[in-house]
């Protein structure tokens, strides 16, 4: 007796992707009936909802005329070993942009606007493929399936070990676990975003949104170097203190060199890493520390860094200070465009900033965990009036 006649079998769910509501809505009308049907109306948020542990069964993303990022974020999925057997149907305007989405690791387009007994038609279709391929991986055995979940494994366990340590370094500040947590998706917000631009697309290809991601936590893990009576100063540092400070960047770029030189591991993920740790306290008009860089000469993840850093330490509420509210952030950091921050970067966050408060709201630091940073800096004896003002 076949033994899946035993089984209930869920309904299959599908994850609709378009930047535009209206759109979304029909689409879940289209295929309410007999479908669990998920929707996101950002790239960023699709590409979590994708990996989440009870993942889609199947994705149709709707690819603008500017294609880039929904194109990115296609190939993106195909390459990741947790979503590459996930089928996409592209929803594209034109049989060009669906000859892209092809190439892009797309298993089917249908044009806009979509004919709903059509897209139910190939739903079905990739669906029923789908399943068919399970059940072949099924018959190639354990050893397969072993090999692939030890590879998730590893990576896995190497995320935990790179947000671990750095939130070591967290501990010891005013900051929360959570400002790692945000900064890292304000980072990959800004990076899709600028994907596309004529002076980022080179080096904000798919693989390195995903470095990015994985690099932000040890933005400041120099500090772990950092004095306590620095660190956790109240109120204004003295110049003296506050050059001391500074070498938080030289410190967490030297670490991270260290462990590179030890282990013998010359990736492109640790070369991020570094470029972030030191150069994400440098100004576009080269008024910044350590080295004082100007421009282009600033690395472009520490670019998006210095926007992410400074955007979630205004808004954040800290045992020191109120939150910001985020309308006047976003004023205060357009206000220092080609001062402090590169232009082009600031027009990303500018067209994001709505995108940017819903990661702040997603990840805000409870009650509790502020109770608890305020109770380790009174146990520090430190909790006064500000904390590691610079000067």
């Amino acid at each position: 007796m076949d033994d899946s006649l035993d089984q209930v079998e869920l309904p299959a769910t599908i994850l609709a992707v378009d930047e535009d509501a209206g759109r979304l809505e029909a689409l879940q009308t289209f295929l309410a009936d007999g479908y669990s049907v998920l929707l996101a109306g950002r790239y960023d948020m699709a590409w979590d909802m994708a990996r989440a542990p009870r993942a889609p069964d199947l994705l149709l993303l709707a690819i603008p005329e500017s294609c880039g990022a929904a194109l990115a974020l296609c190939k993106q999925l195909q390459q990741s070993l947790s979503t590459r057997s996930m089928p996409i149907i592209a929803l594209v305007p034109g049989t060009e942009l669906g000859r892209m989405a092809l190439e892009a690791g797309a298993a089917d387009y249908l044009p806009q606007p979509v004919c709903p007994s059509l897209l139910r038609v190939r739903v079905q279709t990739q669906l029923a493929l789908r399943r068919a391929q399970e059940r072949l991986r099924d018959r190639d055995g354990a050893v397969g399936r072993e090999v692939q979940r030890r590879v998730i494994e590893s990576g896995a366990t190497e995320d935990v070990t790179i947000f671990a340590t750095a939130s070591l370094a967290e501990t010891r500040d005013a900051d929360t676990t959570n400002h790692l947590c945000r900064t890292q998706r304000y980072v990959r917000a800004l990076a899709w975003k600028l994907s596309t631009h004529p002076r980022f697309v080179a080096f904000l290809t798919v693989e390195m949104i995903a470095l990015l991601f994985r690099a932000v936590p040890l933005h400041d893990i120099g500090k772990a170097g950092i004095p306590d009576r620095i660190l956790l100063k109240p109120g204004k540092l003295t110049a003296e203190e506050f050059e001391v400070m500074k070498t938080h960047t030289t410190l967490g770029r030297d670490a991270i060199a260290r462990a590179q030189h030890l282990f013998g591991y010359d990736a492109r993920f640790l070369q991020v890493c570094k470029e972030i740790a030191l150069s994400h306290q440098e100004k576009w008009n080269g008024t910044g520390y350590p080295h004082g860089l100007q421009g282009d000469a600033i690395p472009i993840a520490a670019r998006l860094m210095a926007i992410a850093d400074v955007y979630d330490a205004l808004i954040s509420e800290r045992v020191y200070k109120a939150a910001m509210p985020h309308e006047e952030a976003v004023q205060v950091i357009a206000a220092a465009s080609g001062r402090h921050f590169d232009p082009d970067v600031i027009e990303a966050f500018l067209a994001l900033q709505d995108s940017f408060r819903a990661i702040a709201i997603s990840f805000a630091d409870s009650a509790e965990e502020l109770r608890d940073k305020r109770k380790y800096l009174e146990l520090a004896g430190t909790f006064g009036e500000g904390n590691a003002v610079a000067p």
